[in-house]
């Protein structure tokens, strides 16, 4: 009898951890061999995309997003309800209908229209003005009612009670006991019902509000699933766009497209689709400027049937090109997924070749940020998400451990607690006291860049990361130091001032860097010198176009990027990019990029998974500060004994491991300490070759003769 034939059943599945969904089994003859099964993995499939699944911990289900939903979705339509009474008994109460009329009439233009809502309003004012004047008389007319009403009713009961007497059925008082046992029973029977009448009355206003807002107001459509909507904006054809650059109320490029004999249609591109919208180039007509369409952004958006945020203008790399991105309507106003911070609790970093998983650019594409050995700067208005922005580059390169992270936190409100135990310095406060310990921590990051630039070639360190939020805080403050030099300002002499520009100047080449956050970009509070100093320039929504410039510069403007036309409160978390680290399409100045938000709760989870993978640090704080320390006796402390001359940039270093939270010590540098050695002390420093150098014996021999004098 021949053998019968064995098989490998291959079962695919998604992934390695997926189970294998079970097979009905075929009806196989009796004396058949059972199929002998190996089950194997699909391989991953380069080509496939699979949405991001969150951990069991995070990932909400279908079913909460549901209720979520529909609770804010009943919530807005009661609102609505509301807020179409107050507009109907406003409208009731004013001539507020005719006013709109008369608005709408003036804008189209329509005098027939117009002359005819004026004779309306100016009727209606008269017959207010008569029924006024009637109100005292129906007033009276009112009372005069009620009287009369009163003595025909006790009228009517006086004759009943002397018919019943007569006819001898009662006494003449019993039609008046028996009408007020009726009318203490109606008031008995109104007290019992007063209570669930007060309960159900907000009930029933709660439900008469929904049926007027599900009758006259509009769902929002951050509330609709985007699969659910109705997407109102016209389809982006070649024919909208070309329409719409003609009707832009440019002189030059209509005449250019009525005069073409193809009507326009040569200067667009394909029509591509980009994420949640469509990109085309556009390539001007001669005679037309690129900078005049920029500056027509609203009328193209309102043109292609778009709100002005749904439509994006860039610069191409070809001449006289304008490249539209035009999102689907109410695109834009659907949140994106969560970090990968959150999601992936097997998250790695590398500061030197890894990329910051930052959010989305419009495109829907992830937008990856490269931090190494460049300085950041992001501005923006207050609570626009500019803290959570940069905390979520920090959580990430937390995961390095070899970043060491030196933080100022200028607003003090517990933004960056996370960092305790994470940060070797963190500073949380808004007063000179804080500004104060945030300036010596930049300037001891000066003193380290300094010691690492003098140290010998080859020599290799590890990222020293200093962050600054709120550093306007720093730039405004009016506190001096002893010898008269100003913390805060913009002068040469402002030592906040100077220490950034060393670091913006040298720092990078060393692997320390600067990171700042502020508000509001002005001359003041952010000097020219100190912006153009950071390599990746972010802005969130600023309120001119003024600040836009000082948060991005010129030339990001000038191409397209326009952070002051963001929606206040409405794009949270959208930044504006500037400069090196992310990668920009050729010709483009600037990318927008839609962030994840990282919550303070989630962020304290995230900072913890790098703690486990950190060795442990104890963090300082401005708070810990030691008084009364001696410099002669701590330099004899750190320098060894019969130890020949040492340089003098290397010690500062020493004295900061030694007195970690003395002010004093961390913004020493080698030449300050020279100065005060020799001007306070008279301890004589070498000059060799340019190179400071100390020698431990004179140290000991000048304080050994300070102490015999004393």
């Amino acid at each position: 009898m021949t053998e019968a034939p064995r098989y490998h059943l291959h079962v695919v599945r998604d992934s390695a951890d997926a189970p294998a969904l079970p097979m009905p089994a075929p009806d196989v003859e009796p004396d058949t061999e059972a199929i002998e099964g190996e089950v194997v993995p699909r391989p991953a499939d380069p080509g496939r995309r699979l949405p991001a699944r969150l951990p069991d911990s995070v990932q909400p289900s279908e079913r909460t997003l549901q209720i979520a939903r529909t609770i804010a979705v009943a919530t807005v339509t009661v609102g609505q309800g509301w807020q179409s009474w107050l507009i109907r008994a406003w409208d009731a109460a004013t001539l507020g209908v005719h006013r709109r009329q008369i608005r709408a009439a003036e804008a189209m233009g329509d005098q027939v229209m117009l002359a005819e809502w004026v004779e309306r309003k100016e009727r209606e004012t008269a017959r207010r003005a008569a029924r006024l004047l009637d109100l005292p008389i129906l007033a009276w007319g009112l009372v005069k009612l009620a009287g009369f009403t009163v003595a025909g009713l006790v009228g009517i009961l006086l004759l009943l009670s002397i018919a019943v007497w007569a006819s001898g059925v009662g006494e003449i008082g019993s039609v008046f006991r028996g009408v007020g046992t009726a009318i203490r029973w109606i008031l008995t029977a109104a007290s019992w019902a007063w209570t669930p009448l007060l309960v159900a009355t907000p009930v029933v206003v709660l439900i008469a509000a929904y049926r007027e807002g599900r009758r006259r107001g509009i769902t929002p459509t951050w509330l609709i699933p985007y699969v659910d909507r109705d997407i109102t904006g016209d389809p982006i054809t070649p024919s909208v766009v070309v329409v719409a650059l003609r009707d832009l109320g440019y002189a030059p490029l209509r005449k250019a497209i009525q005069g073409m004999d193809d009507a326009g249609a040569a200067m667009l591109g394909p029509i591509r689709i980009a994420g949640c919208g469509v990109e085309v180039d556009v390539l001007l007509p001669s005679g037309s400027s690129t900078d005049e369409v920029e500056k027509r952004r609203r009328k193209l958006a309102e043109n292609l049937g778009r709100h002005e945020h749904e439509v994006f203008i860039t610069v191409a790399p070809v001449a006289r090109t304008v490249r539209l991105w035009i999102a689907d309507s109410g695109a834009l106003d659907e949140p994106i997924g969560p970090s990968p911070l959150v999601t992936d609790p097997g998250m790695k970093a590398d500061y030197k070749t890894g990329r910051a998983p930052w959010g989305q650019d419009l495109r829907g594409d992830a937008a990856l940020i490269s931090l190494h050995q460049r300085h950041l700067l992001i501005t923006g208005l207050s609570n626009q998400g500019k803290t959570a922005a940069m905390r979520a580059l920090a959580l990430w390169l937390s995961f390095d451990p070899k970043v060491e992270f030196r933080i100022a936190d200028l607003k003090g409100v517990g933004d960056w607690a996370m960092f305790n135990d994470l940060a070797t310095v963190l500073i949380q406060g808004p007063t000179d006291e804080h500004v104060v310990a945030a300036t010596q921590m930049v300037e001891a990051g000066v003193a380290e860049m300094e010691r690492r630039l003098t140290s010998p070639p080859g020599s290799t360190f590890d990222p020293l990361i200093l962050m600054v939020d709120e550093a306007q805080v720093a730039f405004m403050c009016p506190e001096k130091d002893d010898a008269g030099n100003p913390y805060g300002g913009t002068k040469a002499t402002a030592r906040y001032f100077r220490a950034v520009r060393k670091i913006h100047n040298q720092g990078r080449a060393v692997d320390v860097t600067l990171w700042q956050g502020t508000q509001d970009p002005t001359d003041q509070n952010l000097p020219k010198l100190v912006r153009e100093g950071a390599h990746i320039r972010a802005s969130l929504v600023v309120g001119t176009e003024a600040q836009a410039r000082m948060a991005l510069g010129d030339k990001a403007i000038d191409g397209g990027a326009a952070p002051h036309k963001l929606r206040q409160g409405l794009d949270k978390g959208t930044v504006v990019v500037a400069g090196d680290g992310v990668e920009l399409a050729p010709g483009q100045a600037s990318i927008t990029i839609r962030t994840h938000y990282v919550s303070t709760e989630e962020a304290d989870e995230v900072a913890g998974r790098a703690k486990a993978r950190r060795q442990a640090v104890t963090t300082r704080t401005s708070a810990a500060v030691e008084e009364g320390r001696d410099l002669l006796a701590d330099l004899d402390e750190v320098l060894d004994e019969g130890e020949e001359r040492i340089r003098l940039a290397d010690v500062p270093a020493l004295l900061r491991d030694l007195v970690p939270n003395w002010r004093p010590y961390q913004g020493l540098t080698g030449i300050g300490l020279r100065d005060i050695l020799t001007r306070e002390h008279g301890v004589r420093v070498i000059n060799k070759s340019n190179v400071l150098l100390i020698d431990p014996a004179e140290v000991r021999r000048v304080r050994a003769t300070r102490e015999a004098g004393e």
